[in-house]
């Protein structure tokens, strides 16, 4: 049955299948505006990775064989009692993220959806029959295909989105009917703990389907490198996304990874739209973000106008603590992310670029930022920077911008502000992304949409229908 959560424990707890165990050893996490400790999550080991995952292969005879509408009865319960408790979540994102409120209580609500997305998705999760007389070599016979589940799936999720990602994990792949072992973001274990209470707590919960364990390297190893698990599903960084390439085995891997989301204002474009929503785009979130909007490619005939309306919009964005509800953005994740921050503008302005606004730190936060003289051959364009921090470079012309967005490792999408119709259609076919924006900023998602990456942005897709048929397989059957 579902319990009232505790408002004042700070303390999290290991769930080894459905069942909570405690720590002897916790690691305290301090939120970064105040400093202040506002949740401890237990340091798990090797041991505990494994015993998780033998329960969740124990738990998959259930899960594999329980009645979908027993599954979407769960998701729709637990979907419900989330948004009972808006406020509950909210604060523990603001607490361990330092997401400023308004878009902390966006994210809860999102989430939300998310899980009500995937129980009305779930009833179209099916397969179809097959004409087995097509051919010559062929025979008649009653043929289909179906859909069933994958299996064990461990799931590894980030900081940025630290409600919402879990869910875009969590729920199909228990809505398909699989076990999961979650290892959420060290820097966030409570809002995880949290929600898996609502799953594991509900009254339709399927026994021992969810785990959840916590650390970093060493837990994510396990879950990666184990026979047991059928699907690796990774949302995080490049780096950490070819490690377990290379350790995953023969498993089904879903990696969503970094971005270098860039956005081409064509000479067409209404300027003063175009800077808003890119001012929104590049430091939302503190730019810590995988679409977040980081080359700006702008025709030269109005490069200087976009960039003093592009300040302006920055200017008026107001900074400071997460809990005002009036505050646009907050601090960057940690110190370290903040000394990167500056790294990366001391470093553009060493080759060439300038700040016409921000990059000094206002009252311990890194405030938006927008460099402009920026080259396409200098660091801060061509790696992933992953803070509020945008470049802008001026092109001649659209082919010259399409040719430079897509000369990037990464391709998870990309934007055009036009009112060239021409431009826009050129656009959707030449941008090398799994995404494609015209119009807005390329930071836009639509939970209901399928969204992933190409080349080194990612492999799979996320999006409640699209990640259902990543935590499934297809069983082919042939009746004589």
């Amino acid at each position: 049955m579902f319990h009232i959560f505790d408002k004042e424990s700070k303390e999290v707890k290991i769930f080894l299948g459905s069942t909570p165990k405690e720590g002897s050893e916790f690691v305290e996490i301090k939120n970064p505006y105040t400093k202040e400790v506002v949740s401890k999550y237990p340091v798990c080991n090797r041991e505990i990775a494994r015993e998780a995952l033998k329960i969740a292969k124990k738990a998959f005879k259930d899960t594999s064989k329980s009645p979908m509408h027993q599954r979407v009865k769960w998701l729709e319960d637990v979907a419900s009692k989330l948004r009972e408790h808006e406020e509950f979540f909210t604060k523990l994102i603001i607490d361990e993220v330092a997401k400023p409120y308004k878009f902390a209580k966006i994210e809860v609500q999102r989430c939300a959806e998310t899980i009500e997305l995937t129980a009305k998705e779930l009833i179209n999760l099916h397969g179809e029959t097959i004409n087995t007389d097509a051919m010559p070599s062929g025979r008649e016979a009653l043929a289909y295909y179906k859909r069933v589940p994958a299996g064990v799936v461990s799931a590894i999720t980030p900081f940025n989105f630290p409600l919402n990602l879990i869910a875009h994990k969590i729920a199909p792949a228990l809505g398909a009917g699989n076990s999961v072992v979650l290892k959420p973001t060290p820097e966030a274990p409570r809002c995880a703990y949290e929600l898996a209470k609502l799953f594991i707590n509900s009254e339709y919960a399927i026994k021992d389907a969810l785990s959840v364990v916590y650390g970093d390297a060493e837990i994510g190893s396990e879950l990666v490198s184990n026979p047991i698990p059928r699907v690796v599903s990774f949302t995080g960084s490049v780096q950490v996304g070819a490690i377990i390439m290379k350790n995953a085995g023969i498993k089904k891997v879903s990696l969503e990874l970094g971005g270098n989301a860039a956005t081409y204002i064509d000479k067409s474009a209404d300027i003063k739209d175009a800077a808003k929503k890119c001012a929104f785009g590049s430091f939302y979130n503190s730019g810590q973000v995988c679409i977040s909007l980081q080359r700006i490619y702008v025709h030269e005939s109005i490069y200087d106008d976009f960039a003093n309306a592009l300040a302006n919009e920055a200017k008026e964005l107001k900074i400071g603590s997460p809990y005002d509800k009036e505050t646009f953005m907050g601090p960057l994740i940690n110190e370290d992310a903040k000394l990167r921050a500056a790294r990366w503008v001391a470093s553009a302005k060493d080759e060439g670029a300038k700040v016409l606004y921000g990059g000094e730190e206002i009252d311990g936060i890194f405030p938006p930022t927008v460099m402009v003289d920026v080259t396409d051959d200098m660091k801060i364009v061509c790696e992933e920077v992953f803070a509020p921090i945008v470049s802008l470079v001026k092109v001649g012309s659209y082919e010259e911008a399409i040719e430079k967005i897509n000369n990037s490792p990464y391709g998870l999408q990309y934007s055009i502000f036009t009112n060239d119709l021409a431009n826009a259609k050129r656009f959707i076919d030449d941008a090398e992304a799994g995404g494609v924006v015209i119009n807005d900023i390329p930071t836009v998602r639509f939970d209901i949409q399928p969204y992933g990456g190409a080349k080194l942005s990612g492999i799979g897709k996320e999006g409640p229908k699209y990640a259902l048929e990543e935590f499934t397989e297809i069983k082919s059957v042939v009746i004589f």
